[in-house]
Formats: C-alpha cells, sequence, structure tokens
C-alpha cells in the first residue's frame, strides 16, 4: 500500500507539472498496487493490470460502490494508452492527455 501512495504522490505531481499523460499513467499504477494490496491482505492472488477487473474480483467478496466501477474502466485504460506510443492510431500519448480531456473523466 505504500508503493500505491507513493505512486499517487507522483500522479498528483505530473498533474501540477502538466505531464497528464504520466499522471494518468501513476493513477492507474497507484490504483492497481492499492486493489493488489488489498487482495495480499486477504491472502489472496491477484491477476492481471485491469483495474476493473480486479475490482469485479474484489466484489465477489464485498460490496464495492457502483460508482467504482466507473472510475475503474477510465482507469484501465490508461494502462496501455499512456504506456506505449502506439497507444492511439498516431502521435504520442502526451498528445491526447490534456486538462480538458481529465475534467470530462
Amino acid at each position: 500500500m505504500r508503493q500505491a501512495e507513493k505512486d499517487l504522490s507522483h500522479a498528483k505531481n505530473a498533474l501540477k507539472d502538466g505531464d497528464f499523460e504520466w499522471a494518468c499513467f501513476a493513477s492507474q499504477q497507484s490504483a492497481e498496487k492499492a486493489l493488489k494490496a488489498v487482495y495480499d491482505k486477504m491472502h489472496s492472488v491477484a491477476r492481471g493490470d485491469s483495474i476493473l477487473g480486479l475490482i469485479k474480483g474484489l466484489s465477489t467478496s464485498y460490496t464495492v460502490p457502483e460508482h467504482f466501477f466507473h472510475y475503474a474502466r477510465i482507469l484501465s485504460r490508461y494502462y496501455i494508452e499512456t504506456r506505449y506510443p502506439n497507444g492511439f492510431p498516431e502521435g504520442a500519448p502526451m498528445d491526447y492527455f490534456d486538462k480538458k480531456w481529465l475534467r470530462r473523466q
């Protein structure tokens, strides 16, 4: 969980610096690590990088608020789109993420 908190701090710093694609990627990483820490605490195994998949797995044992699924869908996309230069048909991830885009999420 400590690493999840550190990644979230990095996301906030990237947001302040205007590095929006990095803010998105670090947010996804923070959520993934936090969820995997929950699985670890439950002595369970978490597989994959999808925030949505990890939350769905938890929802079999816990009541997960519905709005978590909405944000999980958004965060799950950040794993590929922000990380890889070919995550979009053309251009780099930095061409697709800006402050206006983030507000719409």
